[in-house]
């Protein structure tokens, strides 16, 4: 789902026009971002929670020419799915799998069946 796609529903099921859903959706992500920018958490119940996590300074590797490069300290915004949520995504799931049982991995090592 994109953001157009967010403001097309927002817009249907509240009846606003298109303007409006997109004002209200562009509102909410900026609040949001600005809670994450002065490190404050977000939680929404039922779906998840947002937070700041902190990463120190690191020496790491450019991986094409292995050469070592200066990685400095950053904070990056981390999501962490709710239960509810993660039964809700994990039911819709179950639902797509076949009638005759869990679906098998496709890899190539699988053991030849007997």
């Amino acid at each position: 789902m994109t953001k157009a796609d967010l403001i097309a529903v927002v817009a249907d099921k509240l009846k606003f026009p298109w303007a409006r859903a997109e004002s209200l959706v562009d509102q909410i992500f900026a609040c949001m971002s600005s809670a994450l920018q002065q490190g404050e958490g977000i939680e929404i119940r039922g779906f998840g929670s947002f937070t700041v996590r902190e990463y120190k300074a690191y020496e790491g590797r450019n991986p094409r020419t292995g050469d070592t490069v200066h990685v400095k300290p950053k904070r990056l915004a981390f999501f962490k799915v709710g239960k509810e949520l993660r039964e809700r995504v994990n039911r819709g799931r179950q639902a797509d799998a076949p009638a005759d049982g869990p679906p098998r991995p496709q890899s190539a090592e699988q053991p030849p069946s007997t």
